[in-house]
C-alpha cells in the first residue's frame, strides 16, 4: 500500500480546465500585481492527455524567491510552501492531500519556464507525441505508483526527446 500520495492516472477531465481558471482568480486576488503571469502547464493542461489529477500552475515571478508576503498570501488560500524542493530557481507550492493544485513560482521566462509552455504547447499541437507520452505515465504510475522520485526520473527520457522534438516543431511555426 502507498503513502498518502500515490501516483494515479485518470483519464482526461473536460473540467480541468476550469479548476484552473477558478484557482487563477484566487491567485490573482492573493498576489495582485506583485506577480507578472500565470499559466496552466502539465498534462492536465493537454485537452485528450490522460494525467495524474493535480492541476499544474506555472507563476512567474518579478524575483526569486518569493517575497514573504506573496507566500503568506499563498498559504491563505489553503497552499504549504516547500522551497526549492530540489530545482534550484524553482519555488513550490503545493494544495490538498492528496494534492490537488501545486504552483511552480519562477521568474517569468526563464529557462524552466519556457522549457515548461514549449512541452505543453508541443503535447496540445502533437496528438501522437502526446499519445506516447500518457502511454509511458500509465505504464510508469502502474510499476512506480508508491514511488513519487522513480516514476518522475523515468519519465524523464521521453520529455528530454519530445523537448527536442518541440524545438524542431517550433522552428517550423
Amino acid at each position: 500500500m502507498c503513502s498518502k500520495d500515490p501516483i494515479i492516472i485518470v483519464d482526461y477531465n473536460t473540467n480541468w480546465s476550469n479548476q484552473y481558471e477558478q484557482e487563477k482568480k484566487q491567485i490573482l486576488l492573493a498576489l495582485g500585481d506583485t506577480m507578472t503571469d500565470i499559466q496552466h502547464i502539465g498534462s492536465t493542461s493537454v485537452p485528450g492527455l490522460a494525467a495524474k489529477p493535480v492541476i499544474d500552475m506555472l507563476l512567474g515571478l518579478k524575483q526569486i524567491p518569493p517575497l514573504p508576503a506573496q507566500v503568506s498570501s499563498l498559504e491563505a488560500i489553503g497552499y504549504s510552501y516547500h522551497g526549492e524542493l530540489g530545482i534550484p530557481g524553482r519555488h513550490y507550492f503545493r494544495k490538498g492531500m492528496p494534492r490537488t493544485h501545486q504552483i511552480h513560482a519562477v521568474l517569468v521566462n526563464n529557462e524552466f519556464w519556457e522549457r515548461h509552455i514549449l512541452f505543453r504547447d508541443f503535447l496540445r499541437n502533437n496528438p501522437q507525441a502526446a499519445q506516447r507520452y500518457e502511454a509511458l505515465k500509465r505504464k510508469l504510475a502502474q510499476k512506480f505508483g508508491c514511488d513519487r522520485e522513480v516514476y518522475t526520473n523515468s519519465k524523464t527520457p521521453l520529455i528530454e526527446q519530445l523537448l527536442v522534438e518541440a524545438v524542431l516543431w517550433q522552428q517550423t511555426l
